[in-house]
C-alpha cells in the first residue's frame, strides 16, 4: 500500500460512497501484504463492511474478480466476527437485565453493519455485582484494571469465545470518571434498535454524539473515519435534537468540544460525499476547530493537543467548577499529572497500559 494517507484517502473514497472506481484500480494494484495492511487499516477504522462491500461491488463491475474474491473472502470473516459478537452481546445484556443492572450498548453499535472490536457498556450497577455475575454466568476473566480504569469505574473482561474485549462503564464516563449526571443520561433517554436478529438499548442520538466526543475530543485526540460516517449520518438523518445536545453539553463544560467534534466531522465529510452537512449557527460559532486542524499520523487523523485541546480541557474543568460540581472538578484536576505518568511509561517501556 502506498502512505498511510493514501490509505485512508481509499477507505474515505469507498466508506463515504465517492469514487470507488479509483479505489478499486489501487486495491486492485497491491500485493497481498499490502492488501493485508489495507483490511487491518480498515479494521482499526471500524468500516471493514462499509468499504468492502462497495470495493467488491466496484471491482466486479469493472471487471477485475480476483479483487472481488478477495474482497468477498474478508466480508465472510468479519461477518462471521460479528455475528459472534452479536450473539455473546444478546446474551450478556440479558443476564445483566435479569440481575437488575440496567444496561445501554455504547459506541459498539453505532458502526453498523460494522461493530468495534470492544463491546462497551454502560450500566448504573456497582462493578462488584457485575464482575460476580460475568465471572458466574461467562466465566469471564476480569482484566487487571489500570488507574484510568479505576477512577472512570470501567472493569473489562476477556470471555472464551469471544473476541472482542467487553467494557463495562459504572454509573460514570470521562476520562476520570468525572461525568456522572451526564452518564446517567445513557439509561434515561436509551432507546431500543434491532441489529441482525437482535434488540438492544442504545443510547439517544444526543448521548451517542457526546459518547464520541469523550472518546475522540477528550481522551484519544484522533478522528477515525467511522466517526465520520457514523455522526455524519445522524446528522443527514435530521435526527439530533441541537437544543438538547447544547444542553446536555454546557452542563458537563463539553459544548466547545461537541461543536468541534461535530464541525470536524462536517468538514471531512464534505471532501467526499455529497450533499455536504448542514450545521446550525449555534454549532459553528462554538466550535474550537474544524476539518483544517487534522493531520495524518501513523494510521490516525490526529487533532493537535496545543493549544487547542488544552483549551478543551480547561474550559470542561472550569465549567465543572463554576457549576459547584466538586468532585467531577477534582477528578478531572487528575488528568494532567496522570497523562504525565502515562507518557514517561511510554517513553521508557512503550507500553503506557499501566496507567490507562
Amino acid at each position: 500500500m502506498h502512505s498511510s494517507a493514501r490509505g485512508l484517502q481509499l477507505l474515505s473514497q469507498l466508506a463515504l460512497g465517492h469514487n470507488a472506481d479509483e479505489a478499486v484500480a489501487d486495491v486492485a494494484a497491491m500485493d497481498d501484504q499490502q492488501r493485508g495492511r489495507f483490511r487491518t487499516l480498515a479494521y482499526e477504522h471500524h468500516v471493514v463492511i462499509r468499504a468492502l462491500q462497495p470495493l467488491r461491488t466496484a471491482a466486479l463491475e469493472s471487471s477485475h474478480p480476483e479483487l472481488a474474491e478477495w474482497a468477498a473472502t474478508e466480508l465472510a470473516a468479519e461477518q462471521g466476527r460479528i455475528a459472534n459478537a452479536l450473539d455473546f452481546l444478546a446474551e450478556i445484556c440479558f443476564e445483566l437485565e435479569a440481575a437488575g443492572c440496567p444496561v445501554t450498548v455504547m459506541k459498539s453499535l453505532d458502526h453498523w453493519p460494522d461493530i468495534g472490536n470492544d463491546l462497551d457498556l454502560y450500566t448504573t450497577a456497582g462493578h462488584e455485582q457485575t464482575s460476580r455475575l460475568m465471572a458466574e454466568r461467562f466465566q469471564a476473566a476480569r482484566l487487571h484494571p489500570t488507574w484510568g480504569d479505576r477512577l472512570a469505574e470501567k472493569r473489562s473482561f476477556r470471555i472464551p469465545g469471544l473476541k472482542a474485549t467487553v467494557e463495562i462503564h459504572h454509573g460514570r464516563l470521562g476520562q476520570t470518571g468525572e461525568h456522572r449526571l451526564l452518564a446517567n443520561r445513557f439509561v434515561e433517554r436509551q432507546m431500543p434498535a434491532d441489529f441482525a436478529g437482535h434488540t438492544f438499548m442504545v443510547p439517544a442520538p444526543e448521548e451517542r454524539v457526546i459518547a464520541a466526543t469523550l472518546q475522540r475530543m477528550y481522551r484519544h485526540l484522533y478522528i477515525r473515519i467511522c466517526d465520520v460516517l457514523n455522526t455524519g449520518t445522524i446528522v443527514e438523518r435530521g435526527v439530533l435534537d441541537y437544543g438538547e445536545l447544547r444542553a446536555a453539553a454546557e452542563c458537563s463544560g463539553i459544548w466547545p468540544g461537541v461543536a468541534s467534534y461535530l464541525q470536524i466531522v462536517a468538514d471531512y465529510w464534505a471532501k467526499y460525499r455529497r450533499p455536504a452537512l448542514s450545521l446550525p449557527h449555534s454549532v459553528t460559532e462554538s466550535a474550537l476547530m474544524n476539518g483544517n486542524s487534522l493531520f495524518v499520523r501513523g494510521v490516525w487523523l490526529r487533532i493537535p493537543v496545543f493549544p487547542r485541546s488544552l483549551s478543551l480541557y480547561g474550559r470542561q474543568l472550569a465549567g465543572m467548577a463554576s457549576r459547584g460540581d466538586i468532585r467531577g472538578t477534582c477528578r478531572l484536576s487528575l488528568l494532567p499529572p496522570l497523562a504525565s505518568i502515562a507518557q514517561l511509561a511510554y517513553r521508557m517501556t512503550g507500553d503506557p497500559s499501566g496507567i490507562w
